[in-house]
């Protein structure tokens, strides 16, 4: 099958077989760069990266996938384009369009990368929205069958706020790819009802599950992944801190929580990660709430540190297929 021209938007445009083929070629570019193997198969090729949001792992993986395969790039981010302001979204898209052979965007509502698709006429790829983050989820999916084989039948637990990008991902993701999710959080935190129906459709395809539980450690039994995420998104207010520890605290991934997972059970997070003071935020909230960590402690985060910077260093290797796999 050919994915050449395809805008990657949401992993729900993709069949489970198309998302098997971005993640076997993934794996086929990592043993070429850990070899030191370049084929720079897009020589004199550009594309243009806008970032509404600041970024340090997909902006890296862009630039270093790009480089690695002759791609030049262009970055742009809110204060360097006139995208929204003095120019339409759908000008700017047929602007980026005639100039360069790819555009990603990391911003806020999808509804901008989507009507940026729409103008462009060449692919545009997601690399955050509000609503999805499926380059992470590639990323995720790389670093599951790496450290536990195949992905079907595998029981994945999302802890703490799953409305936004991570948890609706997670959930498509896993629906896609015949795996069970579970999204553990109070009620309040469960992903929209519309997605929730439109990802059982896709469970129904290809045997996965899709559940709901709000008691922590009920959720995490039989668990082979444990995932969770920082619990206030890019762009939110600092007020919704306070309520989101007084009503997260419950989901913060301890050994406890893992020791009643899996015995082979894996612990994912797409960075950054709470688990210390060692930032500005974190020592911030910290002194106000009298924390030390928050979704996940430090114990769980070094022990399983070796998996999560797998993942992390996947992001490189799966933009990589994506931007190769869709390049015209």
């Amino acid at each position: 099958m050919s994915l050449k021209g395809r805008n990657f938007l949401t992993l729900k445009d993709f069949t489970k077989e198309e998302i098997y083929e971005f993640l076997e070629l993934a794996k086929e570019l990592k043993e070429k760069k850990k070899q030191g193997i370049f084929d720079r198969m897009y020589q004199g090729k550009n594309i243009a990266l806008i970032f509404e949001k600041t970024s340090t792992r997909t902006r890296c993986s862009f630039e270093i996938a790009a480089h690695d395969m002759g791609i030049g790039t262009t970055y742009l981010d809110s204060k360097l384009s006139q995208m929204g302001k003095k120019e339409s979204i759908a000008d700017t898209a047929r602007v980026l369009g005639r100039m360069y052979d790819g555009i990603e965007y990391r911003g806020f509502g999808q509804d901008v990368v989507e009507e940026l698709a729409k103008y462009a006429g060449v692919p545009v790829w997601n690399g955050l929205t509000n609503e999805y983050h499926p380059t992470q989820m590639l990323a995720d999916m790389l670093t599951i069958r790496e450290h536990l084989g195949d992905l079907e039948g595998k029981k994945l637990v999302y802890m703490g706020d799953a409305r936004y990008n991570m948890g609706n991902s997670l959930m498509i993701a896993c629906a896609k790819m015949g795996m069970h999710f579970v999204a553990a959080a109070p009620k309040k935190y469960f992903p929209e009802d519309e997605l929730v129906k439109e990802c059982r459709r896709f469970a129904m395809e290809s045997g996965a599950t899709i559940t709901f539980e709000e008691d922590p450690f009920r959720a995490v039994a039989g668990a082979d992944i444990i995932y969770t995420d920082v619990w206030v998104s890019m762009g939110e207010p600092d007020e919704v801190w306070e309520e989101r520890i007084r009503e997260l605290t419950p989901y913060k991934v301890t050994m406890d929580i893992m020791n009643s997972a899996n015995e082979n059970a894996i612990f994912l997070h797409c960075l950054p990660a709470f688990h210390d003071l060692k930032t500005e935020i974190g020592k911030e909230m910290g002194e106000r709430f009298s924390l030390t960590e928050m979704e996940v402690t430090d114990e769980v985060f070094q022990k399983y540190s070796d998996v999560v910077f797998d993942e992390a260093e996947n992001r490189m290797h799966t933009i990589k297929a994506v931007i190769a796999a869709t390049l015209g």
